[in-house]
């Protein structure tokens, strides 16, 4: 599992060159505050929105996520306790008046880069 990749997934980098080109401008993998060992995977501080975009299989994706047959019990313990973690996250940074977006590393980048740019601006309007 340590050769995972966990930041600057082929998702994430379509994601941020549609933003980037759209003129937005973000900070990449900042670490949630308040919360060690997590980060986020796109962020617009002045706005306080978080983006994640979450892999199928480590998150637990409704549509795509499989559970692997060897060793049954200790990857069902181990995806149960990356969503129960997303789930803790989203509500934390939530409690502190951020804006959390998630979404599923399967979905279309540029829908996904519009509905983020309309929320920061959305945000950023008096």
């Amino acid at each position: 599992m340590s050769r995972q990749v966990s930041r600057d997934t082929a998702p994430e980098i379509a994601v941020r060159r549609l933003l980037h080109a759209a003129g937005m401008r973000y900070r990449v993998n900042v670490p949630v505050p308040g919360m060690r060992r997590r980060t986020i995977d796109i962020v617009f501080s002045r706005a306080k929105v978080a983006v994640f975009l979450d892999g199928c299989f480590w998150h637990g994706c409704p549509q795509h996520a499989t559970r692997p047959k060897s060793n049954a019990e200790w990857w069902r313990t181990k995806l149960d306790r990356n969503m129960a973690r997303d789930l803790e996250t989203t509500e934390h940074l939530r409690s502190l008046g951020w804006t959390v977006l998630r979404f599923w590393e399967h979905a279309d980048p540029a829908s996904v880069a519009e509905e983020v740019r309309a929320t920061v601006n959305r945000k950023n309007s008096p």
